[in-house]
């Protein structure tokens, strides 16, 4: 992986990782389209820019990082369970299932879920617009929504997002549970890897690759959270639906 790989996949991650559009199906997809091998470095190059939408997270929401939140953080533990267990217990199907037909084909299904549940969705005044008044009932069942995203195509955040709306929280509101309750998940997983591959991840990393796609992916990341809400104060999610079609019929088409 040379530098201009690194610049353009540490924008896709920090771009999409949490619009609901699938950061895992685009990295793939840009990943073979800069022709990048899967190797240690690449591995390294994950966890690093992992890391860096991490911060960007924390970065945007330093004020729920606290003490006082605890309320929040448990709600947020609540709803990380249900992916938790089920990412673990069938981790080797999981990983059997990445290939760009399946992913392909969740893009559209998703899409299609997405003009669904946006056709079907009359926002109403009791709606939580606030995710501290989240109900553990309300983070439990976002947190089952959340088991879809194990599909590679399905998108985490948009897993999340259509759970929240579903359980009666704004698109304001879901898109901002969505961002902190991949805290908890990313923070699984970047550990996690660390932990499997602590004996070859850095083994042969170019350390300067690494440091621009962090800086690049943070920064992509931090900027992407704050427009999103912004975008959400005047549209809907019916354009991510549609993308997600076209995009996966694209994939179909292509490979």
């Amino acid at each position: 992986m040379d530098i201009f790989q690194s610049i353009i996949m540490g924008v896709v991650e920090g771009f999409t990782e949490f619009l609901p559009v699938s950061s895992t199906g685009h990295m793939i997809v840009v990943a073979d389209w800069l022709g990048v091998e899967q190797n240690s470095m690449v591995k390294a190059y994950e966890v690093i820019i992992q890391f860096a939408a991490i911060l960007a997270v924390v970065l945007n929401y330093k004020e729920k990082f606290s003490p006082k939140k605890i309320t929040l953080w448990t709600k947020l533990a609540v709803a990380f369970v249900p992916l938790g267990v089920v990412g673990f217990l069938f981790a080797k199907q999981v990983k059997a299932m990445f290939n760009v037909d399946i992913v392909a084909w969740m893009f559209i299904i998703g899409g299609i879920v997405f003009l669904i549940v946006e056709k079907l969705y009359k926002p109403q005044e009791h709606f939580i617009d606030d995710v501290e008044n989240v109900s553990y009932k309300q983070a439990l069942w976002i947190g089952i929504a959340q088991i879809f995203a194990l599909i590679p195509g399905t998108s985490r955040a948009g897993a999340t997002i259509i759970g929240a709306m579903l359980v009666g929280l704004t698109r304001k509101a879901s898109a901002e549970f969505s961002f902190l309750l991949a805290f908890p998940v990313m923070c699984a997983t970047t550990g996690y890897d660390l932990v499997k591959h602590r004996g070859e991840l850095f083994s042969d990393a170019n350390f300067t690759v690494l440091a621009v796609g962090f800086v690049v992916s943070f920064i992509v990341a931090y900027a992407t959270i704050k427009l999103f809400l912004k975008f959400l104060e005047t549209f809907t999610f019916v354009g991510f639906g549609i993308y997600r079609i076209l995009f996966g019929v694209v994939l179909l088409a292509i490979y």
